[in-house]
């Protein structure tokens, strides 16, 4: 039993090309093609002028002095040390991480070509994950003693200077 070609509409008939699948074009693909426009070198240049990018070591410089700033409030707050060591070691399995990808996505290989760019980027991210788990799971043995809430705090209010970093960027 052989199968004949069917039209997009399922009839039996012509093939469907790829311009004739059902699905493939829309009024949204249609509309954002046409609003589609290349920028030539200038334009990128003054694009580029107007909205810069924010350094990645402005946001890891920005992130420790949360932190630092995080355990000082903690240690004032508790008058415990613990509470303090535990928000800076929080901290510091955001900055750690995060300086080792700025430290790789700002050197020369990852910015040669598009795909090199893409790998790269991959594998950082993945060494920074890793390097996150393993800090969390050595943190008991590291700071003693460890107070779990205080450390997450740490973690998340460093995790949050992203955030802030796209904000800086809108502000300009």
């Amino acid at each position: 039993m052989s199968q004949r070609p069917t039209t997009s509409a399922g009839q039996p008939g012509k093939s469907a090309g790829p311009s004739q699948r059902e699905g493939w074009h829309d009024e949204e693909d249609e509309a954002a093609n046409g609003s589609f426009k290349r920028l030539s070198r200038e334009e990128a240049a003054a694009l580029r002028a107007k909205e810069p990018p924010v350094s990645p070591w402005r946001v890891v410089v920005a992130q420790v002095a949360v932190g630092v700033v995080a355990a000082l409030l903690g240690w004032l707050l508790t008058g415990r040390n613990e509470v303090a060591w535990s928000l800076l070691y929080g901290a510091a399995t955001v900055v750690v991480p995060g300086a080792l990808m700025a430290r790789g996505m700002t050197s020369r290989l990852s910015s040669m070509a598009p795909g090199t760019s893409a790998v790269s980027f991959m594998l950082w991210e993945f060494l920074k994950i890793g390097v996150s788990v393993v800090m969390l799971v050595v943190a008991n043995r590291i700071v003693q003693p460890l107070v779990w809430p205080a450390l997450l705090v740490g973690l998340v209010v460093c995790i949050k200077v992203y955030w802030v970093a796209l904000l800086w960027r809108r502000a300009k």
